[in-house]
């Protein structure tokens, strides 16, 4: 039977909400740490017990938070770590993966009700049911019970989550060749400013051409290209201190950041051929709630090359955040953020966008 998680929707408290989070943040770093662990040496006891004792310390936060979806999500960890430490299950890189998952959409769910979001995108009913099942599993199905619940929670089968998004050659129309190859390398200096933007612009641009194409290329190609080049060079004409600031923007920096958009839709609409281009990247910072910059445009007004940028740009800004847990979990953490943001992205392209993620983790 199907866990309902209709009555977990509702806060009790939100003050007691957001002193789980606190507790949860606390916590997080030792529970990575110790899978890491586990990962190397799937026998050390030590990493067993400290992963019980972090996870233990969860479920009783969420318990006394009055938060019962955490109770849900760590009991059955726990009862799985209960027979780890007993030694009547060997750990595995793919429970791993479940446990990691299970503790990514816990941060979620929490993340998201602070927000007053829903959490219905996070099959949270599936990961429950999921964990259940590997709570009692014996070790001969361990493996397999671990690939069902990360497929049934993340659409993805978990085999090759780590290849690289690399850039793959892709075709070009001969005319406006010259023009895509001076707008390739505007796109290349501004990777030079940091070392995280390294393979970005061919990471964006494979996905943006990939996205377009399984909707059936209903954007010009050349344009999406340029646009994915230029999209971001306005920042090159705003102070450095600004874009490239680690941590909180101020509000007086977020309304310069605004302006970045204008700048790089100026360079293309002033250069003959490239105005499908110059609208898209106008328009890659709004969102389909009217929400965005720098007009507040609602979905209908957004053409559909922005909303394909607006959405591999934020989903390698997300990969870039999580870069740290590991490349395989950046990517889901990343997926499950995009899919969990309904009101800033277009659902419709949000769905040929995961076909394409599909294909590049299962491949």
């Amino acid at each position: 039977m199907s866990t309902s998680i209709a009555g977990y929707s509702h806060i009790a408290d939100r003050e007691l909400l957001l002193e789980f989070r606190n507790a949860l943040n606390d916590q997080v770093t030792t529970l990575e740490r110790q899978v890491a662990n586990l990962r190397r040496e799937p026998g050390d006891r030590d990493s067993v017990a400290t992963l019980f004792r972090a996870l233990h310390t969860i479920k009783g936060d969420a318990s006394i938070c009055r938060f019962e979806l955490g109770v849900r999500i760590t009991h059955p960890i726990e009862s799985l770590l209960v027979r780890l430490r007993e030694g009547k299950l060997v750990f595995s890189a793919l429970l791993a993966e479940a446990i990691l998952l299970a503790l990514d959409r816990l941060e979620l769910a929490v993340d998201a009700l602070l927000a007053g979001r829903s959490i219905d995108s996070l099959r949270l009913a599936e990961l429950i049911d999921g964990l259940d099942g590997l709570s009692t599993t014996e070790n001969a199905g361990l493996d397999a019970s671990s690939i069902d619940l990360i497929e049934a929670v993340t659409g993805f089968r978990p085999a090759g989550a780590a290849a690289k998004l690399t850039p793959k050659a892709t075709a070009r129309r001969q005319d406006n060749a010259d023009d895509l190859r001076f707008f390739q390398r505007l796109a290349l200096q501004l990777e030079t400013y940091s070392p995280l933007f390294k393979g970005r612009s061919g990471r964006l641009l494979r996905l943006a051409l990939e996205t377009n194409a399984r909707a059936g290329k209903p954007v010009d190609v050349a344009q999406l290209e340029a646009a994915v080049y230029l999209h971001d060079i306005g920042m090159m004409f705003l102070p450095e201190s600004i874009w490239l600031k680690v941590g909180p923007l101020t509000d007086a920096e977020r309304r310069v950041m605004h302006e970045h958009p204008s700048f790089a839709a100026g360079l293309a609409e002033r250069m003959a051929g490239w105005q499908e281009a110059a609208t898209m990247i106008a328009q890659h910072h709004e969102m389909v709630d009217g929400q965005g910059y720098p007009q507040g445009l609602a979905e209908d007004q957004i053409v559909p090359g922005a909303r394909i940028l607006a959405i591999v740009d934020a989903f390698e800004a997300v990969t870039l955040k999580h870069s740290h847990r590991g490349q395989g979990r950046s990517l889901l953490r990343a997926v499950a953020e995009i899919n969990a943001s309904d009101r800033q992205f277009s659902a419709e392209w949000i769905g040929h966008f995961n076909q394409v993620i599909r294909g590049m983790v299962e491949a």
